[in-house]
């Protein structure tokens, strides 16, 4: 194939990739108040266009002041990824303002290599063998997350999802992380890892819109951009009538009984398989379980549930206010007395020494 065949499937690629994207973002963006998912969602397949836009053949370079705006975009590309992974497979996880601080940092030191490092050129030059690995940095970062939480996930949407942001998206920014650190001969044409490049970004973003608008169908969540707001009990009020939940009830009475008369959750290393190989059954019908049945997302939050519940009941004790905090921890099956803390004042809004000093305080006041 010729160079201008390469030219028209690269170009193509790449004005379907901005396409879709700003389709996607618009989708994702029409309800104001969305999730924090949705938005990073949404910034991210931005990212994708301003990076398609930026690594076109023929874009204009040096960088013209006109297109600093699109070069922001694309380069903080990376950040966004980071957090978009935080915030969809983290249930806990929240933005704060040291996050933006961080993006704008990134992009200022983009931009000052492809815009001011003229002036400073020993500057400029260090700071841009550095920035590739920041990049690659953030996207094994994301791919981090992706694993870290990948046993105790329950979300069966979120557990598809996984494996196409570790191999798809991981995998094309190092792609591109490592062809900036090790550039090809420039050509004034399309060469075949730019076609590469915008066709492995347009399969990414047809993945994405395939599942967003097969989502807006059915008014479910996307399985390729999920958004922390879906719960279970929306899923199953909006299931079709003619297909009821595969819960069952016998097995949920088993669990329930397991975790509050036997309090199976204060044993040590208790793990969701051990769990189902105690149960009998397979361990995704026992995630579904937990997850559609009980309304958990999490492994680690369904068994804090019950940990929680017992230690609030020993903390408003008067025969065990002697008893220390830590005690109390290890008795409910925590390993150590800062996981606890975590879990407590995020289940009550206290601490576990306030709590107990308003429980005894109450108790104190009422009459015998």
């Amino acid at each position: 194939m010729g160079s201008s065949g390469l030219m028209a499937i690269d170009l193509g690629c790449r004005g379907a990739v901005v396409g879709l994207s700003l389709l996607i973002a618009g989708v994702l963006l029409r309800d104001r108040g969305g999730s924090t998912v949705s938005r990073l969602s949404a910034a991210l397949v931005v990212a994708a266009a301003a990076s398609a836009i930026c690594s076109a053949p023929g874009f204009p370079w040096p960088w013209q002041y006109w297109s600093l705006f699109l070069l922001a975009l694309s380069c903080g590309g990376s950040v966004i990824f980071w957090l978009w992974a935080r915030a969809t497979f983290d249930d806990d996880f929240v933005l704060r303002p040291w996050h933006g601080v961080l993006w704008a940092t990134i992009v200022g030191l983009q931009l000052f290599v492809s815009g001011w490092s003229v002036k400073w050129p020993a500057s400029g030059q260090a700071i841009d063998r550095i920035l590739p690995f920041v990049y690659l940095g953030f996207a094994l970062l994301g791919a981090a997350q992706t694993l870290a939480t990948w046993r105790p996930d329950l979300v069966a949407r979120r557990l598809r999802l996984r494996p196409v942001v570790l191999i798809g998206v991981s995998t094309y920014i190092a792609a591109n992380v490592f062809e900036s650190l090790w550039p090809g001969p420039v050509a004034s044409g399309s060469s075949v890892w730019s076609v590469a490049n915008a066709f492995g970004l347009w399969v990414l973003l047809s993945l994405s819109a395939w599942s967003q608008f097969q989502a807006a169908g059915t008014q479910q969540a996307s399985v390729v951009l999920p958004t922390r707001g879906d719960v279970p009990g929306d899923v199953r009020s909006i299931a079709p009538e003619d297909k009821p939940p595969a819960i069952d009830r016998d097995l949920l009475r088993r669990l329930e009984q397991m975790m509050t008369v036997e309090r199976a959750y204060r044993r040590e290393g208790l793990t969701i398989g051990s769990l189902s190989a105690e149960l009998g059954v397979p361990e995704y019908r026992l995630r579904q379980l937990i997850n559609e049945g009980l309304g958990h997302r999490n492994f680690n939050a369904f068994l804090n549930h019950y940990r929680i519940e017992e230690a609030r009941t020993a903390l408003a004790d008067p025969e065990q206010k002697e008893v220390p905090v830590l005690t109390i921890a290890m008795d409910t099956g925590f390993q150590s007395v800062g996981p606890f803390n975590r879990a407590f004042r995020a289940a009550t809004d206290l601490t576990p020494t306030e709590f107990r000093r308003l429980a005894l305080a109450k108790n104190g006041s009422q009459p015998a």
